[in-house]
């Protein structure tokens, strides 16, 4: 069963197109990692003002073990930076549903 991890970034006004870019630069820098299905970077335009970005992993086991094998000083994914001022994790398991 697939998981979908949710960075919310909080980004101070003015900073989005310099988070966007630190992200451009970083785009496949997960790709390689074990169970590692997909990234998008959602950029808020109406009734939001976080960005979130989103990872999809074919396992929880997958995810945990990328997340404990970065550097501590490397970011939480493509792009992540110090530009955010506050970040929340939220994480879902993909429904399966039946035909």
């Amino acid at each position: 069963m697939s998981v979908v991890k949710i960075n919310a970034l909080s980004v101070p006004e003015g900073a989005g197109s310099e988070l966007e870019a630190r992200f451009a630069a970083r785009k496949h820098s997960v790709d390689s990692a074990p169970g590692f299905e997909g990234f998008q970077l959602l950029r808020p335009i109406a009734g939001e003002t976080r960005y979130f970005v989103i990872t999809t992993w074919a396992s929880e086991e997958d995810f945990q073990t990328w997340r404990s094998q970065r550097t501590p000083h490397e970011p939480a994914g493509p792009g992540s930076s110090t530009l955010s001022t506050q970040a929340a994790l939220l994480e879902f398991e993909v429904v399966e549903l039946a035909d």
